[in-house]
């Protein structure tokens, strides 16, 4: 309980420096209900004597706002970048954060949501515990899309506005093997 609590007041200062580097007041996303409806899971990888022959987790971003990981000193995670993996090596004490897909929206691409995924090892177990900010559940309801303050002439929506419990069923309806992107459907 002492460690969600500590989780819960990163996600507010996080959220706080997010809206001062997007030029908005620090208190903007936390306004919103960005730092609430955070949620835990823990992952557990066991040693895999031919990790050649699978895959932790399938490529995928995150669909919440933002996500935070804490990993034991098992390596695994990786992320793309320029169509290349790229390993996430454990920092003893450090923790990961990554911008989900609902933060890349908000920002209307300021920001952008990081593909990643899990490789299978031979030693472990791996332990990884991510905390995903995925709002308040008051925003399923209403329309979601790119914050108006960061919106010009310049600057035009990237995405049309959608219901969040909409995007959220077709994120958790379709394949991770898909290369189409739930987000897709949102673009402009």
């Amino acid at each position: 309980m002492e460690y969600i609590k500590h989780l819960k007041k990163l996600g507010e200062t996080l959220f706080e420096l997010l809206s001062e580097a997007l030029g908005l007041q620090p208190d903007h996303l936390n306004s919103i209900g960005c730092s609430k409806g955070c949620s835990i899971v823990a992952h557990y990888y066991p040693p895999c004597p031919q990790p050649e022959l699978t895959l932790g987790v399938r490529k995928h971003a995150d669909a919440g706002i933002l996500t935070v990981l804490l990993q034991n000193d098992i390596g695994g995670l990786q992320v793309l970048h320029d169509d290349q993996w790229f390993d996430v090596h454990p920092i003893r004490g450090g923790l990961v954060i990554n911008i989900g897909d609902l933060l890349q929206v908000l920002s209307n691409d300021k920001f952008k949501s990081v593909k990643h995924r899990a490789i299978a090892s031979h030693v472990g177990p791996r332990i990884s515990v991510p905390c995903f900010f995925s709002g308040h559940a008051s925003l399923l309801d209403k329309p979601f899309g790119p914050i108006k303050n960061l919106l010009s002439e310049a600057n035009p929506p990237r995405y049309k506005e959608f219901l969040l419990k909409e995007y959220l069923a077709k994120f958790f309806s379709s394949s991770l093997d898909d290369n189409k992107l739930p987000l897709d459907d949102y673009k402009q």
